[in-house]
């Protein structure tokens, strides 16, 4: 039996990489800002439509230089449905994630669960454009600029999407980016923080770097965040690929909303007219009406091979390292109801159509078994 997981990296051609590599072993520069490094900095601006690209060792990296860089202090409103390096990043700041609840029809940050939680001690607000989705950029904004605080955007789904023409990682103070193995675009591991300006970039630089501001002055308590040049060159070969994986992902998806829209119980999300999304994830919501629960779906998929996920279950506010902080049970049902609901399938460049076929066949025999009882 083969086995399909929820993703699966995306790999250029191996002949095409050693070239990159010959360079490298020529000019034995590996890290610290490399010539590959300078040119992916470049080539991501001027690819994702934005002022200026710092380069980091994972996404993680760039939330934590990010967050540090605002010198922010107090507490940061959030989202309790997104991976936990989210609320992580908060915490290797000193930062206390005040968790508020999502839209249910785009899994992103509430605004007017926002709005309810600023309190004097608000310091900024750390969306995330879960799946990819936008968030509403627009009422963030507003709510961050008439109580003069900041937004940071956790863009790790959002690699190239673009809203009514433009970036959505054009918004807020900064926007950060994951470029792990799954990711849409990916540097085996690596990430980047988005920025409007050169001097703002500097800045970015020196705390990945330190805090070095030339050969021997530290002017702030920087990190090791640094991306080889190896991530870099491999980075910068993943571009000439990446149109062609964001099309498979696409037929992927569109042949999911084929098979499946319309189905009782299952709820599928729509992308916005406006929306020029880049298919990272495939989530699909369980609901009560379904033949059978989320958990009794994940296993049945289970015993044909196929490794869905429910992202993200348990919420990061039911963890025990989060308890203790604002939000939880009683203040985000939203959240909850998806947390309890949502399962992602199968979704990458590589995924076969009778790899997809299986995955849909096992969610519809859920029907036919129900209708044949």
């Amino acid at each position: 039996m083969s086995t399909t997981y929820v993703t699966q990296p995306q790999l250029p051609p191996l002949e095409e990489f050693i070239p990159y590599l010959e360079a490298i072993w020529r000019n034995k520069w590996l890290t610290n800002a490399g010539p590959f490094h300078q040119q992916l900095e470049t080539a991501l601006a001027r690819y994702l439509g934005v002022g200026h690209v710092s380069l980091v060792a994972n996404g993680t990296v760039a939330l934590i230089i990010a967050l540090q860089a605002l010198g922010l202090r107090g507490d940061v409103i959030t989202t309790p449905f997104s991976f936990v390096a989210t609320a992580h990043a908060l915490r290797w700041n000193g930062l206390n994630p005040v968790f508020a609840d999502i839209d249910p029809a785009t899994c992103n940050l509430d605004p007017d669960a926002v709005e309810a939680a600023i309190t004097p001690r608000t310091a900024a607000i750390l969306p995330v454009h879960c799946f990819g989705h936008p968030c509403d950029t627009a009422r963030l904004q507003d709510i961050a600029d008439r109580h003069g605080i900041p937004v940071v955007y956790d863009a790790a789904h959002a690699f190239g999407v673009r809203q009514s023409g433009t970036s959505v990682l054009r918004h807020g103070a900064l926007s950060t980016l994951s470029f792990h193995a799954t990711k849409v675009f990916n540097t085996f591991e690596g990430g980047a923080i988005v920025c409007p300006d050169e001097q703002t970039g500097e800045r970015l630089s020196s705390l990945r770097n330190f805090g070095f501001t030339d050969e021997t002055m530290v002017s702030a308590i920087g990190m090791n965040g640094k991306m080889s040049e190896v991530q870099a060159a491999f980075g910068l070969l993943q571009l000439d690929h990446l149109s062609s994986a964001i099309a498979a992902r696409a037929r992927a998806s569109k042949r999911y909303h084929e098979a499946l829209d319309g189905v009782e119980g299952l709820t599928l999300f729509d992308t916005p007219a406006d929306v020029e999304p880049n298919h990272s994830y495939f989530p699909v919501l369980i609901g009560a009406s379904f033949p059978v629960g989320r958990e009794a779906l994940l296993a049945r998929l289970a015993t044909r091979g196929i490794f869905a996920r429910r992202y993200f279950h348990p919420l990061i506010s039911d963890m025990p390292a989060y308890r203790r902080f604002v939000g939880g049970q009683s203040s985000t049902p939203a959240a909850r109801r998806i947390a309890d609901q949502v399962l992602c399938l199968p979704l990458y460049p590589g995924l076969q159509q009778d790899s997809q076929d299986a995955v849909i066949d096992t969610i519809l025999s859920a029907l036919a078994d129900r209708d044949a009882a």
